[in-house]
């Protein structure tokens, strides 16, 4: 008996009972989407922590924080990083440690400056929303919230800035400041204990690209290496720290500190592919740096949601169980309802394992069919509770979630999961009915005695 007769007498048969047929294929779609639809609540909330997380880092990015029993990272260090196989770049930062005042005809910013090697930043993909990446020493470019830093005061009393922590509207700046020429007003103590200024001219030639997140500003201004060495000049001390330079007998950060080996406040190592970044790590962790990578995140939060969404799945698989239970009660009357068939199955020379056979494929055809409608069904509920979940919670609690959160996603592999552990558990449940099958009396499933 070919596979395809036996096929279609399984469905001739599913066809002699309709209404119990369908109610268990309905009992185990039931179970099927409960166990999509909670799996897919581990998925969703997953997808959208990573998401979060990893808004605005670079997958590739190592951050460099320092080395044990070393006193911040120098140029040899950020050397042996370049050297390192699979890295593509190493950019180094430094604070400028004062306040510079910053203006432009009458309006100032005063802020914090990071220090930059334009090379290894454009090597690494330093984005730009206008304009070009310095060539000269005293071309630089300004964040992407720059212009609206800027405001109309003369640097007394209170800073003009409102409750928002952002300029105010009637004195902030809103030309254009892309290709223009800004000062910058650096200080220091002198001998005499008092304050000298020194002004620098700076020409704007390109502007930050616009933070990945709503909340957060990048006002800052990113000068050449170049320009700190002219300010370090002046100021006699350490990354242009405006302090007395006579302190630096009483063990201060003053001229020997800026005339010794420079260190870097942040260095970032860029790998050329994310499968690098883990090997790049374990190799400076055995030269006792210290490192951070977003991976390091991810696999201590990759962790957590896979128990969590294992357990989910077993908690799912139970209700599955359950439902097999009623393709066990509905394949057990198959066998009781066709004992006549079976019998003269038997007398004609049919082989027991054709007859077991039969059975097995209708039980998992049951499953099958229940796990395709419950996939179809979970796929519809996770729709609507995306769509429909934010609304309530924010009617309830006067709260929206996050914009593009996800309380439920649905990967491929979860159906597949599900259809796999639907196919087993059914299986299972009619391996017992087909058994009892194969053991049916020929004289008495004649008779009809069972």
């Amino acid at each position: 008996m070919r596979f395809k007769d036996q096929f279609k007498f399984v469905r001739a048969n599913m066809k002699k009972n309709k209404s119990r047929i369908f109610m268990t294929v309905l009992a185990t779609a039931m179970g099927c989407a409960f166990l999509i639809v909670l799996a897919s609540v581990a998925f969703g909330i997953q997808k959208s922590v990573v998401d979060e997380v990893t808004s605005g880092q670079l997958m590739t990015e190592i951050q460099v924080h320092g080395k044990e029993n070393q006193e911040g990272v120098t140029m040899k260090d950020v050397d042996y990083f370049e050297s390192l196989e699979n890295v593509d770049a190493v950019t180094r930062r430094n604070y400028l440690r004062q306040e510079a005042i910053y203006q432009l005809d009458e309006y100032r910013h005063i802020g914090g400056s990071y220090v930059v090697h334009y090379p290894s930043e454009t090597k690494a993909g330093f984005e730009l929303s206008e304009g070009r990446m310095p060539k000269a020493e005293h071309e630089i470019v300004v964040g992407y919230d720059f212009a609206q830093s800027l405001a109309d005061w003369d640097g007394e009393g209170d800073p003009p800035y409102g409750e928002d922590g952002v300029v105010k509207e009637e004195v902030r700046y809103d030309g254009e400041v892309l290709n223009q020429t800004i000062t910058m007003d650096v200080k220091k103590v002198n001998d005499a204990k008092e304050e000298e200024t020194k002004q620098i001219e700076l020409s704007i030639v390109g502007i930050g690209k616009k933070p990945s997140r709503e909340w957060m500003r990048d006002p800052n201004i990113y000068l050449s290496e170049g320009i700190l060495e002219e300010v370090e000049a002046f100021t006699g001390t350490k990354n242009g720290e405006m302090s007395d330079p006579n302190a630096t007998e009483s063990g201060g950060d003053g001229a020997s500190g800026a005339a010794g080996e420079r260190t870097f406040d942040e260095v970032k190592i860029y790998a050329n592919h994310a499968e690098a970044v883990k090997g790049i790590s374990e190799i400076l962790k055995e030269k006792n740096y210290y490192t951070y990578s977003v991976i390091n995140e991810m696999e201590q939060m990759n962790l957590f949601f896979l128990i969590a969404k294992s357990g989910l799945i077993f908690i799912g698989t139970i209700a599955i169980i359950i439902a097999s239970i009623g393709i066990y009660n509905t394949m057990t009357m198959a066998v009781t309802e066709r004992a006549p068939d079976i019998g003269i199955m038997k007398a004609i020379g049919a082989n027991p394992s054709i007859i077991k056979r039969i059975f097995l494929i209708e039980s998992s055809y049951i499953g099958l069919l229940g796990a395709l409608f419950g996939t179809i069904v979970a796929y519809g509920i996770s729709y609507l509770v995306n769509l429909f979940l934010p609304m309530i919670l924010g009617s309830a609690f006067g709260e929206q979630p996050p914009e593009d959160f996800l309380f439920s996603d649905i990967p491929l592999s979860l159906p597949l999961i599900c259809i796999s552990i639907c196919l087993i558990v059914t299986i299972i449940s009619g391996l017992r009915p087909a058994r009892r099958a194969t053991k049916v009396d020929v004289l008495k499933a004649m008779r009809r005695e069972v």
